[in-house]
């Protein structure tokens, strides 16, 4: 598949036939694009979005934004304010173990964002957490630089670029 905006995860997965890892289903899309990709970069934090921020404030240069909020369900990690952040500095999405919130806001935006569910608390600020460390939840392992390919059926990890 060469044309990056029409390929479909489940095509993905068929031809990649188990070289690619599945997030566990449970994940929903909460912002303007359902369907997108890019090399990750990846954040381990928990309770503690300050380093969300920071990241979604830097050039995205098309990455997704990978993180690993521990599942949390107890504060969102990721808004309105945040995903305006990200689309406007060129992320192609955010995926997040855990919350978000200002779901009207975040559908707003043209970055795509899967989150496990959305929760109205903020979280905290101490900037807490680790950039491009190995992650493992949902039943994949995510290391800085995998490739992320999401829409409306999941998300697929890949170590190499699929389209």
């Amino acid at each position: 598949m060469s044309d990056a905006e029409n390929y479909a995860t489940t095509d993905l997965s068929d031809a990649c036939d188990g070289a690619v890892g599945h997030l566990a289903p449970g994940y929903a899309d909460f912002g303007g694009r359902i369907r997108f990709h890019g090399p990750a970069k990846t954040l381990e934090t928990f309770e503690d979005n300050t380093k969300v921020r920071a990241a979604v404030d830097q050039a995205g240069e098309g990455r997704v934004l990978v993180v690993d909020g521990g599942g949390s369900m107890t504060c969102a990690l990721f808004g309105g304010n945040l995903a305006k952040l990200a689309a406007d500095n060129g992320w192609a999405g955010v995926i997040v173990h855990g919350c978000v919130r200002d779901r009207a806001e975040l559908a707003a935006e043209a970055v795509g964002i899967k989150a496990l569910a959305s929760h109205p608390k903020k979280s905290a600020k101490n900037d807490g957490g680790s950039y491009d460390v190995p992650l493992h939840f949902s039943g994949v392992s995510i290391n800085p630089g995998d490739w992320i390919y999401a829409d409306e059926d999941g998300v697929l990890v890949s170590t190499t670029p699929l389209v």
